[in-house]
């Protein structure tokens, strides 16, 4: 949405695990398993390049300086602030301004909402290592939902009349909940589709360029499904679930309806 793939290269991970013994990523998608840039095989080596003596897990989403070979960011939380501001002057000529000055603090409040209640949740459920943890996520997680639910009865994004940081944020879990969440997870008391304004207000996302056309539900599926972070002592064979149909992300949503205006993005100023 922004432009930057003309500043930033994108290397993809494997959305499977690899089966070597700690956690980590690996580029098994790409030719002889390097990634073609970076002469990696696994993302763990760009921490390690960073400080020989990293004792985390290797994340993703990471910045990579491509010259050193080296991990310089891997702060998933504010990432998306840091491409939005930072690298501003890298932006394409009418990129959107998802992070508003003036809307900062509003935003921030309702991301930090999502991420702990929403995005965080759903893993708060999966992971849960006891009953009372888990209906305590799913309760709250649940409880969020519905209040989001209310809030787009009237509102075509979160903020109003334009996407912004916050929508991209959420997002990522409305896209991941039917396909993994609510069988792999246990968030089953509704579908998202089963939802309809945050159902409508996510085909809308689906159907806007930058999100459907980056969303890849076979790797969602096999990383929830299949990955061996998911149930890894078992030896039954995991299946890969052949659903959902991906046509219904298409379906008209009549969101438009919500907005004073049909652009979905608050331009820069000047732009």
């Amino acid at each position: 949405m922004l432009g930057l793939e003309d500043a930033i290269s994108l290397g993809t991970a494997s959305p499977m695990r690899p089966n070597i013994g700690r956690v980590d990523w690996e580029f098994s998608l790409d030719e002889h398993h390097k990634d073609p840039v970076l002469g990696v095989q696994y993302v763990s080596e760009v921490y390690f390049n960073a400080n020989s003596s990293y004792s985390g897990r290797p994340t993703v989403p990471v910045i990579v300086d491509i010259h050193e070979n080296k991990a310089v960011n891997n702060d998933y939380f504010n990432l998306t602030n840091y491409l939005e501001i930072e690298w501003n002057s890298f932006h394409k000529e009418d990129a959107p301004d998802l992070y508003p000055e003036h809307m900062r603090e509003e935003i921030d409040e309702l991301s930090d909402v999502i991420f702990h209640d929403i995005n965080n949740g759903v893993y708060k459920c999966g992971f849960a290592h006891s009953q009372e943890a888990y209906e305590r996520a799913f309760d709250q997680l649940f409880s969020r939902l519905d209040d989001l639910e209310q809030r787009l009865a009237s509102n075509r994004f979160l903020h109003g009349d334009f996407i912004t940081d916050t929508d991209v944020r959420l997002y990522t879990t409305l896209a991941r909940f039917d396909a993994a969440y609510y069988n792999g997870f246990n968030t089953n008391r509704n579908l998202i589709r089963e939802f309809p304004n945050l159902w409508g207000y996510a085909r809308d996302l689906y159907q806007t360029p930058g999100f459907g056309d980056t969303t890849d539900f076979d790797a969602i599926k096999r990383h929830y499904h299949l990955s061996i972070t998911i149930n890894p002592e078992s030896t039954e064979e995991k299946i890969l679930p052949k659903g959902p149909d991906l046509s219904v992300w298409e379906a008209p949503h009549s969101r438009a309806r919500l907005s004073d205006s049909q652009d979905k993005f608050r331009r820069k100023k000047g732009n």
